[in-house]
């Protein structure tokens, strides 16, 4: 007789936890699940005979997943977009601590340091203008919170408008994004690729979040490719509208007659 299985955490795709009908967790992933766990896809309650859900596509054993050890070492590598920030150009208003913005955009395997995070000011809007060293194919967005009221609920974002205000923010932006609470990092957020295929500058706007006075994020994931810019010589060139005599002078030649007799 199969166990009851049900799915615990927002999001799939591999992600959570799955438990039996007792609650009793029965295995863990942050990641896609791959040779050895639930494989995306089988959603919603199942059943589980000998380890293996019923009906999921390309059943596999539940004893390992993909994301542990290797696995999880090179999706930490796919959020490294981190490392081609240009960070002393990097803005983040609203923060109530200055400099606290910057944080946020760390290591996917540090995404769990509860100490460094970033809490808006005077409401609850935080805008980050990110400049970035070359050129980025943005693929997706983690953004990391509270399970409160403090979590942003809303993100849009903004490509190659550098030095951003508020009131800027009135245009249209390239993609909105509605927020899920997720204090642990999970849940990622798709962009869509044609927009975001040749980003120099990023613009992330949080206007609103789930019921607090101030918004706090402790961690934002940037997973996409980089390409660096390349530098070209620039050669400056004087034309003149007119010819000036003075620039152009001309040795007198004198007129010589020559006799033959």
């Amino acid at each position: 007789m199969g166990r009851g299985l049900r799915r615990c955490g927002r999001g799939f795709g591999g992600r959570g936890a799955w438990s039996d009908e007792r609650g009793r967790d029965l295995m863990r992933c942050d990641g896609d699940f791959g040779d050895g766990g639930v494989p995306r896809g089988a959603a919603g309650v199942v059943s589980m005979t000998g380890g293996v859900p019923r009906g999921a596509v390309g059943v596999v054993s539940p004893r390992r997943c993909r994301c542990c050890g290797e696995e999880a070492a090179e999706r930490g590598a796919a959020w490294g977009l981190y490392l081609r920030i240009d960070r002393q150009r990097l803005q983040c208003l609203n923060e109530r601590r200055e400099g606290s913005g910057a944080t946020v955009f760390r290591p996917w395997e540090e995404r769990g340091d509860r100490s460094q995070f970033v809490e808006s000011d005077d409401d609850e809007e935080l805008l980050f203008n990110i400049p970035f060293t070359g050129s980025v194919k943005l693929k997706g967005v983690i953004v990391m919170g509270e399970e409160d009221g403090t979590h942003p609920a809303e993100m849009r974002l903004f490509r190659n408008i550098p030095h951003m205000s508020f009131d800027d923010t009135a245009k249209e932006p390239e993609q909105t994004f509605s927020l899920s609470r997720d204090p642990l990092g999970e849940l990622e957020y798709p962009t869509k690729i044609a927009r975001f295929s040749n980003v120099y500058h990023l613009s992330m706007h949080f206007p609103k979040n789930f019921g607090a006075e101030t918004t706090k994020i402790f961690y934002i994931g940037l997973k996409g490719e980089w390409t660096e810019a390349h530098r070209h010589e620039v050669t400056i060139c004087n034309y003149e509208a007119s010819a000036n005599p003075a620039d152009h002078k001309l040795e007198q030649i004198t007129p010589q007659t020559h006799f033959i007799s």
